[in-house]
């Protein structure tokens, strides 16, 4: 469902990025792990068009979306999560809700009540944003502000979703929540590709997984043949 090949990208002169390669297969869960600085993040921009990649090939579907504006990927099916929630203060709960399906909906007529089926299917996941429908989402708390930028790519109905780093700066209590959901979401079929700076807990939930250094994949494999890894072990699980 999604290949990235030979992946160059950076901000500036900076190359971040020296040649990623990587696939999440229809259904999956895929983590992507690696240090701070090791360029997940990168890799996740550069897969949605938020950073152009300067070589390399990002295959969504079988339609290669390297170079397209961001936008563009969303409308091919791409939907992402981002590190740091990134969600609309000012705007109610619920609005950010709708701007996620903006890509699959009419501009005018009709767009909530199209909406709708999607709306309870968030908030049957996070019944606490059905809660706060009508607050401005700015004066969430940080785990309800991840609950609905979950929720906002998923109004999308994506054929991949990126989940950047869901459990940054959360109470252990709210991570467990997440990765309840995360893991209710891979159950559904949808297919996933994760970063997250918990190697032990995104490995738990992986189908398949991905080591990064350095700009590149160092390592790959199941959770069960990393877990054996001497040198994923000593870095990343002991």
């Amino acid at each position: 469902m999604l290949r990235v090949e030979d992946l160059h990208a950076g901000y500036g002169a900076s190359e971040v990025l020296t040649g990623t390669t990587l696939q999440v297969k229809k259904g999956t869960l895929v983590a992507l792990i690696g240090a701070n600085g090791a360029g997940k993040t990168t890799t996740m921009r550069a897969i949605s068009g938020g950073l152009r990649p300067s070589r390399g090939k990002v295959i969504l579907d079988g339609v290669e979306v390297q170079g397209m504006d961001a936008s563009r990927i969303a409308r091919a099916g791409l939907a992402h999560s981002p590190e740091g929630r990134k969600v609309f203060g000012p705007l109610s709960v619920e609005d950010n809700l709708l701007l996620g399906a903006y890509t699959r909906l009419p501009r005018f007529f009709g767009y909530g009540a199209k909406a709708q089926v999607d709306l309870d299917r968030v908030y049957e996941l996070f019944p606490r944003l059905r809660d706060r429908s009508k607050q401005a989402s700015g004066t969430l708390s940080g785990g309800e502000q991840q609950m609905l930028a979950i929720g906002r790519a998923l109004m999308a109905r994506p054929k991949v979703m990126l989940l950047d780093e869901p459990s940054m700066g959360l109470a252990p209590v709210i991570v467990q929540e997440v990765f309840r959901t995360i893991r209710r979401l891979k159950e559904e079929g949808i297919t996933l590709l994760l970063v997250e700076q918990f190697a032990k807990s995104a490995l738990e939930v992986a189908d398949y997984a991905y080591v990064m250094e350095h700009g590149r994949i160092a390592v790959e494999g199941t959770p069960a043949e990393l877990g054996r890894d001497e040198r994923v072990l000593a870095a990343y699980l002991g």
